[in-house]
């Protein structure tokens, strides 16, 4: 049985002028056209290809590689827009449709959409920009500490909301995010908080609390030094200079300052802070 929206290992069985048929089992013979077909191929080699419908509605084989299969998320762009549903350029010829009650809001041609591929009850391919709806039923089996990849899908109140796995939500909190998201930007993350209701904390990075905070007392004094032991740096300095200077925010940078004080290796005072000579 072939997966229409997916990749299939499928058998020649028959090569014509303008292509090769494969063995669609009961779907029949399916075309690939010439322009796909291996230099070298003979009746009975297995090839990839990816199954999906021409503009005649036929189903059709290609070696072309979309931008998402059916099952995925990804930022699709908007080719363009009818009545009854957009269509959305997915790296094949012909465009991927979105219909309208699939949209969650109003969509305009050359607009970025993230979206879920899918068939519908006609095994028609098509999209939805509906993601909870689409998202696993099974909770994850997950573990604090992992790498995972992530699918930013929009800020909240929170922070930003990110598709996890391309299965699950989970979320990035403000306060802990120190570098500029994108809607529709795939990166790598790590799960930080596995909670009881089934939610997932995320963070960029697992160097977090008071470890994240005493990593960098060495960068706090590097810098002391290259300064000439002396860094205007107080209570009034904004969070965002001391994320450009230590990649941190305030809250653990004063904790690694805590740390060095302890040790009087610097001074706090009102306009900054200085280094002690060492004893």
């Amino acid at each position: 049985m072939i997966e229409i929206g997916k990749w299939n290992k499928l058998s020649v069985v028959k090569k014509v002028e303008f292509g090769v048929f494969l063995d669609g089992f009961e779907d029949g013979e399916i075309l690939l056209p010439q322009r796909y077909v291996p230099e070298v191929c003979e009746v009975d080699d297995e090839l990839d290809v990816f199954i999906h419908f021409d503009s005649d509605d036929r189903l059709v084989a290609t070696t072309e590689k979309p931008l998402a299969i059916v099952g995925e998320f990804a930022l699709l762009k908007v080719a363009g827009t009818t009545s009854v549903g957009a269509f959305l350029n997915w790296g094949l010829p012909k465009d991927l449709f979105l219909p309208f009650a699939e949209q969650s809001r109003e969509v305009r041609t050359g607009q970025d959409v993230l979206v879920f591929v899918y068939t519908d009850k006609s095994d028609r391919l098509a999209a939805s920009m509906r993601l909870d709806r689409n998202m696993s039923k099974v909770a994850g089996t997950y573990t604090e500490g992992q790498a995972v990849n992530l699918i930013i899908a929009g800020k909240t109140d929170l922070g930003f909301k990110a598709i996890v796995e391309g299965q699950h939500w989970g979320v990035l909190y403000s306060n802990e995010v120190f570098q500029e998201l994108q809607y529709g930007q795939r990166l790598s993350a790590f799960i930080k908080k596995l909670r009881p209701d089934g939610k997932i904390d995320l963070a960029l990075s697992m160097t977090t609390g008071h470890k994240a905070a005493a990593d960098i007392g060495p960068q706090i004094l590097e810098l002391l030094q290259a300064k000439g032991g002396f860094l205007a740096l107080n209570d009034k300095t904004p969070p965002e200079e001391i994320q450009r200077l230590f990649g941190v925010s305030k809250k653990k940078y004063k904790i690694a300052l805590g740390g060095l004080y302890k040790k009087r290796q610097i001074s706090v005072d009102d306009d900054g802070i200085r280094l002690l000579p060492a004893k």
